[in-house]
């Protein structure tokens, strides 16, 4: 097999549990959002598992690729924010929390999934069939770092709109103002420390998101 043909098939067993997890991740954004009465990204056709309407050029392809051509230690990416108008939900501060969980929390249920398909090796091993299980083994990793990174308690991110459903009056004032801003900060806070040499993912994702693995292997019976 020749080094490009390799590089290849390495990369693809990336990218591609990359862009389920964000794909999955979104259509549950506008799935509870609809729950909750804003019917905004479904109309908008956000609803979907088609990844074509959720892919981000940057976040889904190029970012990850990036990362995977420094050598980072965690690959991740991100998708089109699915629209939502906060002021429809009902009740909206529950409405909020609950959109904002949706995403991390379908990132660990598909996580889940993938540790108990690792189980197919009762019926094929992993030297016969090495693509399918670099997909499920990234697929868990993967799964589980995008939904400790949205949790990061910062705007616009998961666990920043799950704080900002708390606040009240200027405290909520002032912490919206880092929005426009915070995906630019945490993409910064990675990537600038990463080219410098020091992969900042490991201390700044990497001890909770292993933490959250070992707890899925052992809930779908991979630990040893």
């Amino acid at each position: 097999m020749s080094e490009t043909w390799q590089w290849l098939v390495d990369g693809s067993a990336w990218i591609l549990p990359v862009i389920i997890a964000v794909t999955m991740h979104e259509a549950a954004h506008g799935w509870m959002a609809a729950r909750y009465g804003d019917e905004t990204a479904r109309m908008a056709g956000r609803v979907t598992f088609n990844p074509l309407k959720h892919i981000d050029r940057f976040g889904t392809i190029v970012f990850p690729g990036i990362l995977l051509l420094l050598h980072s230690s965690f690959i991740f990416g991100y998708a089109k924010p699915v629209p939502v108008n906060f002021d429809r939900l009902t009740p909206q501060r529950v409405g909020m929390r609950m959109v904002a969980i949706a995403g991390p929390m379908t990132n660990v249920i598909l996580a889940v999934i993938s540790g108990i398909l690792l189980h197919i090796d009762a019926l094929v091993t992993p030297e016969q069939a090495p693509w399918l299980f670099m997909n499920l083994y990234r697929s868990l990793m993967i799964n589980c770092v995008l939904a400790v990174f949205n949790m990061i308690p910062i705007l616009p991110l998961d666990g920043g709109r799950v704080v900002d459903s708390f606040l009240q009056g200027k405290a909520k004032h002032y912490y919206g103002k880092v929005e426009p801003y915070g995906v630019m900060i945490v993409l910064a806070a990675v990537l600038v420390p990463t080219l410098m040499g020091y992969n900042i993912t490991v201390d700044l994702i990497g001890v909770p998101t292993f933490w959250l693995l070992e707890q899925v292997m052992w809930l779908t019976g991979n630990s040893e």
